[in-house]
């Protein structure tokens, strides 16, 4: 039996860099390795969260979302992707689960703490996205995930998972529940992608993204205007790499096949590295050969996307299909979940005693 891996994404916009090297590119990879049964969720019912009094925004990006998995490389034959809306269990277990985490255990997460500050919520919170831990151990277990791609940012929603999947079997004695586990980015530039302006995290929000469907003018735009090292005035300048966004990049991105191909006078980035710390390499240099390695990574998925863009119909339809086998799958665990708390009134061996 195939181990099973779910993730997904909120449709509040079209995917970017930090979406693909946090976690798609490795949708990609492991769908292709024949060993999971994959699971992508198109999170619309999260997204509702701190967009409410706008759905159409959701509505709108839907397929934005779908179009970007495409584009990727994700395959409707070979992984399973579904709007989270259609899947009833979604809804009921995190009534479940709720019972079982506190309220100072959902304050203290990391990953919720720091979107409520970057929301700026305050006191102003919507209790849909204060429970979005649980809602997502919902999304975990319903398909007993064994194994969860994510960036380092998640981490600490994926433990709270871990801690309410321990919770429940162990409460109702039994072992319907699976605990989940972490796939991270082997390369460890691209667990925390930041953004264009140097800001810890690429966000929508923000509007620092490099967005997988950005057209060639585009991209070159937003990489020229990258934020670098403040200190490296001129180019004879002594650079410091460290918070240089531009080199996150290149780290993320870029082989050393890649710099000296492009950049004969290096052997790899390390050397590129060096020349810039002690002085005598500008800034527009480096942001050239980000550009030119950008451009040749996105300019397939651009082509691959304006192609799937031109048959909605297929679109939806592989999106229908993906959400009915969800619903099959999730609704066995929710039976399961049933049993093990003992609320299957009218079916099972409890039905006997009343």
């Amino acid at each position: 039996m195939k181990d099973i891996i779910l993730t997904g994404d909120r449709p509040t916009g079209s995917l970017h860099l930090g979406h693909y090297v946090g976690s798609l590119k490795n949708r990609v990879t492991l769908q292709n390795t024949d060993k999971y049964d994959q699971f992508v969720m198109i999170a619309d019912i999260q997204a509702l969260t701190d967009n409410a009094n706008n759905p159409e925004k959701i509505r709108a990006n839907l397929l934005e979302v779908m179009l970007d998995y495409l584009a990727a490389g994700l395959d409707p034959e070979k992984t399973t992707i579904f709007v989270q809306s259609q899947i009833p269990a979604l809804f009921e277990l995190p009534m479940y689960y709720s019972n079982l985490v506190t309220m100072s255990r959902l304050e203290r997460n990391p990953t919720v703490k720091n979107e409520i500050k970057l929301r700026g919520f305050e006191r102003n919170l919507p209790v849909g996205f204060m429970t979005y831990p649980i809602s997502q151990a919902a999304d975990i277990t319903a398909f007993k995930a064994k194994y969860v791609p994510v960036g380092d940012d998640q981490l600490p929603m994926l433990e709270q998972a871990r801690e309410i999947v321990s919770s429940f079997n162990r409460i109702y004695n039994c072992e319907v529940l699976v605990e989940p586990e972490a796939i991270l980015p082997e390369n460890h530039g691209c667990s925390r992608l930041v953004g264009t302006d140097g800001n810890a995290k690429m966000s929508k929000s923000l509007g620092n993204c490099i967005y997988l469907k950005d057209d060639e003018k585009t991209l070159k735009q937003k990489i020229m205007s990258m934020y670098t090292d403040p200190l490296h005035i001129n180019v004879s300048d002594p650079g410091h790499i460290e918070g240089n966004t531009v080199f996150a990049y290149l780290d993320a991105f870029a082989t050393d096949a890649d710099v000296s191909a492009l950049l004969p006078e290096y052997a790899g980035l390390d050397e590129m590295k060096e020349h810039y710390k002690r002085g005598g390499l500008g800034d527009m240099k480096c942001k050239k050969l980000l550009n030119s390695v950008m451009q040749e990574l996105l300019r397939p998925i651009r082509e691959r996307r304006e192609e799937f863009a031109k048959d909605r119909g297929y679109l939806l339809d592989s999106l229908s299909k993906g959400s009915a086998k969800a619903r099959e799958v999730s609704d066995k665990t929710l039976g399961e979940v049933r049993a093990a708390i003992g609320i299957n009134y009218f079916s099972g061996s409890l039905k006997l005693h009343l």
